[in-house]
């Protein structure tokens, strides 16, 4: 069993379509690895789908180090990604680079993953340059939401210029791979056929040379709500609830635990 590393993924450009998932915990890690997932990114989605936050700008890279020590300890074949969270890195190339040393050194991830392009190319090329990998994500950041107006589609119009250098300055800057997040899927297209790393895509279409998703939605866990990029594979929030009903239901009626389930 081959662990797979940033180098790899670079060189899976053009070829084989990159899978990623996001993992906040031991359990979900190890489901993913034996499934053969190829990155497990522990995402500061963690806020919104774990913690209860209203998005992801309160999360902490001490909460970002807790969780991904939990999924390092479950993965042993997927590279795992550690986002850096809102202002770990945003305040000085200083601040960035001991940060990413940290959270690196103290969760066990291989890579970190940093929100922004032409504004954090010198930042990713400081973390580059002091050997961490770098996954760059532009687009949709929702790192950004409040400068975003929310959560809305980026690169349209007289945008998609902009985003094209974003794109170029994040490869340019040393990043193994960049994040195409809520962008229109032709444009998507052209930047994935532009760049030298690969893309990978969440509501970028179909072109990418990856796709990533949020686990909590792939699985059901959200409820009714979900983006329009998010295809729900199994329904687990109803089989939960279902399972936990029936569970109420046997204690209050005297059903569980029976005579099997007791000691003798």
């Amino acid at each position: 069993m081959e662990k797979i590393t940033a180098p790899m993924i670079r060189a899976r450009k053009g070829g084989e379509k990159i899978t990623m998932l996001t993992a906040y915990d031991f359990p979900f890690a190890q489901i993913m690895d034996a499934a053969g997932i190829d990155i497990i990114l522990v995402g500061d989605s963690v806020g919104n789908a774990v913690l209860g936050y209203p998005n992801t700008l309160p999360v902490t890279v001490e909460e970002m180090i807790h969780h991904t020590g939990a999924v390092t300890r479950g993965a042993r074949r997927a590279l795992v990604v550690i986002d850096m969270p809102f202002m770990s890195y945003q305040e000085s190339i200083e601040q960035a680079r001991k940060n990413a040393g940290r959270m690196i050194k103290e969760s066990g991830a291989e890579t970190v993953k940093i929100e922004g392009g032409r504004k954090m190319r010198d930042v990713i090329r400081a973390i580059v340059d002091i050997d961490i990998p770098v996954m760059a994500h532009i687009g949709l950041t929702p790192q950004s939401v409040n400068a975003m107006g929310g959560y809305k589609v980026q690169g349209k119009g007289s945008a998609e210029e902009m985003l094209i250098e974003d794109a170029k300055a994040v490869e340019e800057a040393g990043a193994f791979s960049v994040v195409l997040e809520g962008i229109p899927r032709g444009l998507a297209k052209r930047i994935t056929e532009m760049l030298s790393i690969p893309t990978i895509g969440i509501g970028a279409g179909p072109d990418c040379g990856g796709q990533v998703l949020v686990v909590h939605d792939l699985l059901g866990l959200f409820g009714q709500f979900r983006p329009k990029f998010v295809k729900t594979y199994v329904h687990l929030r109803e089989e939960i609830e279902k399972g936990v009903k029936e569970y109420i239901e046997e204690v209050r009626s005297g059903a569980f635990p029976d005579d099997a389930h007791s000691f003798h």
